[in-house]
């Protein structure tokens, strides 16, 4: 045998260590980092929600005193009855913006679905009490609380905003909107008219009006008034 094919021989002989040593070592790997099925004593895979659980979790760490990131880990708890942490992080929100007011709603509904709607009911008079300064307020908590389907505290916002604010367009629009999603038309009418009539600037409000049967004539904005350069 010559030098050249001894040489050749012994290149192709580590050449096939280095394939069947990598094969092993790409095998033992894709064992270790690659998902396996759940099993006594395992962690499961990474579902969509767990990521989305690491992410808010990620932006706490990077800012605790966020309070959206709060709600948002309290909406995914309370979405799968994780309660108590639900409850931290509701309670986490509110603690960084006293007036967050999906987070207020989000926690009430939370009592509710727990079967404490003594305490739902306490909390609910005290976000409505520091809700009342202004109409906006009410409205934006009432809007929460319509969000998260607590029908009944929704309508008693907009009806203390109305009671506190009975000429205001905003107030009779939110409540008339708020009948017309309840599909009760008369009451919808009555309280859209009026909000129209208060400020005829509102074409969502024209839009359903029209809708109801009622026609209405938004006011018609003066063209801008411009200058020939001379």
């Amino acid at each position: 045998m010559t030098g050249r094919q001894r040489s050749t021989k012994s290149v192709v002989r580590t050449s096939l260590l280095y394939v069947l040593m990598g094969v092993a070592l790409f095998a033992v790997w894709g064992c270790d980092q690659g998902p396996r099925p759940a099993r006594t004593g395992s962690i499961a895979p990474v579902s969509s929600s767990d990521k989305t659980e690491a992410m808010l979790l990620s932006q706490l760490d990077a800012k605790y005193e966020n309070p959206q990131a709060h709600y948002e880990l309290a909406r995914l708890y309370h979405k799968s009855q994780n309660w108590l942490k639900a409850d931290f992080h509701y309670n986490q929100a509110i603690s960084f913006d006293p007036a967050y007011r999906a987070a207020q709603a989000g926690w009430i509904k939370m009592f509710i679905d727990r079967g404490e709607t003594a305490k739902a009911e306490q909390y609910a008079n005290s976000y409505m009490r520091q809700a009342a300064s202004t109409v906006g307020e009410m409205l934006r908590l009432g809007w929460a609380f319509e969000g998260v389907g607590l029908d009944a505290y929704a309508l008693r916002c907009y009806r203390q905003a109305l009671d506190a604010a009975p000429d205001s367009p905003e107030a009779n629009r939110q409540i008339g909107f708020y009948y017309l999603n309840k599909g009760d038309q008369a009451q919808a009418k009555q309280y859209l008219m009026r909000s129209f009539e208060l400020n005829p600037r509102q074409p969502e409000v024209a839009g359903a009006l029209g809708r109801l049967g009622v026609v209405v004539q938004t006011p018609i904005e003066p063209e801008p008034v411009t200058t020939r350069p001379k």
